[in-house]
């Protein structure tokens, strides 16, 4: 997804957007983030879909795991009035381009709804608490977790190999800290391979209950690469598989479903 580039005014912002980083406009110039230019992950299309899929009801606290430069977690605050942000990240340098965000002109709406902070969520609970992640302190977490695992080839871009490599516990270590940080009937929501949707289901048994799997459709003849996965603590509601989410047309343009998601109009449909 090509992101608009915007300039600001802001002096402090404009001290950081150097070559090394952009300054990108998302929800149809609702809001904007500071990204790396070229090393590490760059946000778009995944982010937005996620944070479109926390529940149109939701309100409270919500985590972002992994957060990155905010981009997820901005635009789930953007998208719903009565949720504020925690924005959890382990590597510094993501950390404060998520920080540096929050400075831009425009941004004031997010800026005082949300708190960065610089930890590893997939450490012990002991090293948790020290960062301040308590138990059962969230109301709601989204989370694009890495898929890619240790056994393969690690990219040279040290950025981009933290947000594409899994650690040692797996996928796991991501679900048993939502799990101890969600409260009861809360909600954890997340975007995956298609292909890894066992290792999903494997981590959510005895942790969440009633699984909505939304199938991630390019285009609507093809098969989906991607799923977002919404579950609910505490809950032993049966799992079910919604209609998938198409993003191209036959001709390579948006969907008017999926305009209206980038655009930051609608939330994503989980009705069967």
């Amino acid at each position: 997804m090509e992101l608009k580039k915007i300039k600001t005014t802001d002096m402090e912002a404009e001290q950081v957007i150097t070559d090394n980083a952009t300054t990108d406009a998302f929800h149809d110039n609702s809001f904007q983030v500071v990204q790396p230019a070229q090393s590490g992950h760059r946000s778009g299309m995944d982010a937005l879909l996620l944070a479109a899929s926390v529940p149109q009801s939701a309100n409270g606290i919500l985590a972002d795991f992994g957060a990155g430069s905010g981009v997820a977690g901005f635009a789930a605050l953007n998208l719903n009035k009565n949720l504020d942000l925690l924005a959890i990240e382990k590597n510094s340098q993501m950390v404060a381009f998520a920080k540096q965000s929050l400075l831009l002109n425009g941004n004031e709406f997010l800026s005082d709804r949300t708190k960065v902070v610089e930890a590893d969520i997939t450490a012990n609970g002991t090293e948790r608490l020290k960062a301040g992640l308590e138990p059962e302190s969230v109301s709601h977490v989204i989370m694009n977790p890495p898929y890619n695992k240790l056994t393969l080839r690690l990219s040279p871009d040290v950025l981009k190999a933290e947000a594409y490599m899994l650690g040692e516990g797996g996928v796991d270590a991501w679900f048993r800290t939502a799990s101890s940080m969600i409260r009861p009937g809360g909600t954890l929501t997340l975007i995956y391979r298609t292909e890894n949707l066992g290792d999903i289901l494997a981590c959510a048994k005895g942790r969440f209950g009633g699984l909505e799997i939304l199938p991630i459709h390019s285009r609507a003849n093809e098969a989906a690469k991607r799923i977002i996965v919404r579950c609910t603590r505490g809950t032993r509601a049966p799992m079910s598989i919604v209609p998938g989410f198409v993003i191209h047309n036959d001709d390579g343009s948006f969907t008017q479903q999926a305009q209206e998601i980038f655009n930051g109009k609608a939330f994503m449909s989980f009705k069967g």
